[in-house]
């Protein structure tokens, strides 16, 4: 009788907190698309204000279309970003099979040899990789920062798909193998597609570090041909004077992809996040 007096309050609760962390989280994005459609004077004087007929504005996506070269950084994201998460959950989820399907001495001193690049910091090796990317000649090269990125991104989606492919059934996988299908086969048409919400929840983790990172794009590939949206955005700020229009602007244009992606993974994200939290 409890229960079923306190479900629906629960269900109310749990309702209330997702709406109020949604509004946080959108409250920061909200305030720089608005202020990306008003005037110079209008986002000193009402930050907070809504765009109004005197002061609605486009002169800060006209000036990121007119100044460098916006459509090949925004490409140049893509391209780093779609090949580095492509790149992290194929090698990944391979990595994260063969540790939780295989039992191999050594098995545990790997997990736990890839787990620490998660505490350790790929910043930290920084000189290490350049001094690698100018000795294999791939500095200013697009290749450079996906290499890095997917060294970056391994240790975390070894970690979480290990512990989903766990999960999997040995059934599941014995009946595979019984049916004469390769281990190839068994990982990418019946492990794969049960790990769905984790592999989204890589992806989205691991993606918005890579599109919003200013560091590598500058060390290893800031030559104008390479340049990814996050460092093309530097243009606008300056010493001395700082165009906060074409800032705004070019910060609401790389809003999108990402935004896009949440919308397409959602419900993968959520899975993956609560799986196993909940009976």
């Amino acid at each position: 009788m409890n229960r079923a007096r306190q479900s629906p309050l629960n269900t109310l609760a749990a309702h209330a907190a997702l709406i109020t962390w949604t509004a946080v989280a959108l409250f920061p994005v909200t305030v720089i698309v608005v202020n990306s459609l008003k005037t110079r004077k209008a986002i000193f004087r009402e930050p907070l204000a809504l765009p109004s007929p005197e002061s609605f504005s486009l002169i800060g996506y006209r000036t990121v279309m007119k100044q460098g070269d916006f459509l090949q950084y925004f490409q140049n994201s893509m391209i780093v970003t779609v090949a580095s998460l492509a790149l992290i959950l194929l090698f990944g989820a391979m990595a994260a099979f063969a540790l939780s399907e295989y039992r191999f001495r050594g098995n545990t001193l790997m997990g736990l040899y890839l787990a620490l690049g998660i505490m350790i910091p790929i910043r930290i090796g920084t000189v290490a990789i350049l001094e690698l990317m100018v000795q294999t000649g791939l500095v200013n090269t697009l290749a450079a920062l996906i290499l890095v990125y997917t060294a970056q991104g391994l240790p975390l989606a070894v970690f979480i798909l290990s512990e989903f492919m766990r999960q999997v059934s040995d059934d599941l996988k014995n009946a595979g193998r019984i049916d004469g299908l390769s281990e190839y086969t068994i990982f990418f048409k019946l492990v794969l597609p049960l790990v769905r919400p984790a592999m989204a929840t890589v992806a989205v983790f691991n993606m918005i570090p890579i599109w919003n990172d200013l560091w590598f794009p500058l060390i290893l590939a800031p030559g104008e041909a390479t340049k990814t949206l996050t460092l093309g955005s530097q243009v606008f700020i300056g010493q001395f004077v700082t165009d906060w229009n074409a800032v705004l602007s070019a910060l609401s244009l790389a809003i999108l992809p990402v935004l896009a992606l949440y919308v397409i993974f959602s419900r993968q994200l959520i899975r993956g996040i609560t799986s196993g939290a909940v009976k």
